[in-house]
């Protein structure tokens, strides 16, 4: 019959060895090492064979304060696009009420009476696309 195994006299990965290295290598960073026992620490950590030998390594050294968790970024509310929409349909909206002004003053003021309405080539052209734009994106999740 065999007897247990102390977790201390169990052999050492080489992805504890790594960890092992990278507490070294904070320490030294925040001055608790200087480049010497560094050196001589890292050297030992890759010669050691339990677990028990690289955790002698990290005994004396202070607490190393993990490095913190970048935070995840903030979700942004999907509004399907509606407040861009909103924003161009003020836009087009001031647009063809400007020309439409403008028409309605030259055929007043022209002496002519009404002139070819013009303003309709500048209006409905894109009122149209952002329509079609309006059906298609501008609808409540889901109701596609």
């Amino acid at each position: 019959m065999s007897h247990p195994v102390r977790p201390e006299d169990m052999r050492a990965s080489d992805a504890e060895r790594e960890v092992v290295q990278q507490l070294l290598h904070r320490a030294h960073a925040e001055g608790s090492l200087d480049l010497t026992e560094f050196d001589q620490r890292v050297v030992a950590t890759w010669q050691a064979k339990t677990r028990g030998e690289l955790a002698a390594l990290t005994a004396d050294l202070p607490q190393v304060h993990p490095a913190p968790r970048p935070t995840p970024p903030v979700k942004a509310k999907k509004s399907g696009g509606r407040t861009a929409l909103r924003v161009l349909t003020t836009i087009w909206a001031s647009v063809s009420a400007l020309n439409f002004a403008i028409w309605l003053l030259v055929s007043i003021l022209g002496g002519e009476g009404l002139v070819h309405p013009w303003f309709l080539w500048v209006a409905l052209p894109w009122g149209s696309v952002l329509g079609v734009v309006w059906l298609l994106v501008g609808r409540e999740p889901g109701q596609r």
